[in-house]
C-alpha cells in the first residue's frame, strides 16, 4: 500500500495532524510520499517526496490533503484525473470537501488501512480558451465551479452565452459561474444557486448580480457544452478555476465542458452528504426545530 499527504498550510495544528497521518502508517509498514515542502518538516521520516503530479506513484492508494476545502481544491493539481481516491481531512472551517474532523482521525485511519470506507465520483470541469491561456493549457481542470467576472471596473460586463452552440442568453451582470454538483455548495450557492447532490449528473450556471433580474440559475444536463465570451468597457476581465484566477483579453472565446475522468473522494462510512448539509449549515439547529 500506498499514500500521499499534502498540506497547503504548515501552522502547529496542521502538522500535528499530518503527524499522526504519517506515523500511523509508517508503523504499518505503509510506503509514504509527502509533498516536497511539507516533506521538509519531517526530516526524520523515511518517505519520499513530490512536486507534481508527474511525481505521484500511479499506485497510490490514497491521497491524503490536510487543510480547509481550499487545500482539496489545489490537491486536484496533484491527482488530476488519474483516479487516486482522495479524503479531505479538515484544519479549516467549513469543510464541505474536507469532512473529516481532527477528532475523527483515528478511526478513519483505521478505515482505510481495513478498506472500511466508499468512494464516490465527483465530476471536474475542463477548460480550453480561444486564443490559448499558457496558465490554463498545463493544468484546465476545475472541481468546484469555473467563473468569469468583471476585473479593474465597477461596470458590469455582458456575457454572451451558448449551451451545444444555441444561443442561451446574454447575461448583463457582474459574472457568471459554471458550477459542478460538488461546486453548488460554494460560490455558486453564495450567488443564489441551488444546492446539487453529488451524484447527480447535473451542471448549474448562476449569474453574478445579474441586472436583468429576471435572469435566474440554470441546471443543465452534465454532458453539454458551454461556450461564453465576454464584453465590456475593458480590454480584459477575469477567469477562475476554483482557487485559481487568471486575466484574458475580452472576446477571448471560453469552451467548458466535463472532462473525461472524474476526481474519486473517499468517505468514511459514517459520513453522508446530507450529514454535512446538515453539520455545515446548521440545518434543524433553530430553536423552532
Amino acid at each position: 500500500m500506498k499514500i500521499a499527504v499534502y498540506s497547503l498550510v504548515h501552522d502547529d495544528a496542521t502538522l500535528r495532524i499530518v503527524s499522526r497521518i504519517i506515523h500511523f502508517f509508517s508503523e504499518k509498514k505503509v510506503d509514504i510520499q509527502i509533498e516536497k515542502a511539507l516533506s521538509a518538516h519531517f526530516p526524520k521520516i523515511t518517505s519520499s517526496s513530490f512536486e507534481s503530479h508527474l511525481d505521484i506513484d500511479a499506485e497510490t492508494a490514497v491521497f491524503f490533503a490536510v487543510g480547509g476545502d481550499g487545500t482539496v481544491l489545489r490537491a486536484l493539481n496533484y491527482v488530476r484525473e488519474s483516479k487516486i481516491p482522495l479524503i479531505g481531512i479538515n484544519t479549516g472551517r467549513l469543510g464541505f470537501l474536507a469532512t473529516v474532523q481532527p477528532d475523527e482521525i483515528e478511526a478513519c485511519l483505521l478505515d482505510i488501512i481495513t478498506n472500511n470506507y466508499s468512494t464516490e465520483k465527483r465530476s471536474i470541469l475542463e477548460i480550453e480558451t480561444n486564443p490559448p491561456h499558457p496558465e490554463l493549457e498545463a493544468f484546465p481542470l476545475a472541481l468546484n465551479e469555473v467563473s468569469v467576472a468583471r476585473e479593474n471596473t465597477t461596470s458590469m460586463v455582458t456575457i454572451h452565452t451558448k449551451v451545444n452552440g444555441a444561443y442561451l442568453n446574454v447575461y448583463w451582470a457582474d459574472g457568471l459561474i459554471l458550477a459542478t454538483p460538488t461546486g453548488s455548495t460554494g460560490y455558486s450557492l453564495s450567488s443564489g444557486g441551488p444546492i446539487i447532490a453529488p451524484d447527480s449528473k447535473s451542471l448549474v450556471l448562476t449569474p453574478i448580480a445579474p441586472h436583468n433580474l429576471n435572469a435566474r440559475p440554470l441546471v443543465l444536463a452534465d454532458d453539454v457544452e458551454i461556450e461564453m465570451h465576454v464584453e465590456g468597457r475593458g480590454d480584459s476581465h477575469l477567469l477562475s478555476l476554483d482557487a485559481r484566477l487568471v486575466s484574458v483579453p475580452m472576446q477571448t472565446s471560453i469552451r467548458i465542458k466535463k472532462a473525461a475522468n472524474s476526481m474519486v473522494f473517499i468517505r468514511p462510512n459514517t459520513h453522508s452528504f446530507f450529514d454535512t448539509l446538515r453539520n455545515k449549515l446548521l440545518w434543524g439547529q433553530d430553536n423552532r426545530n
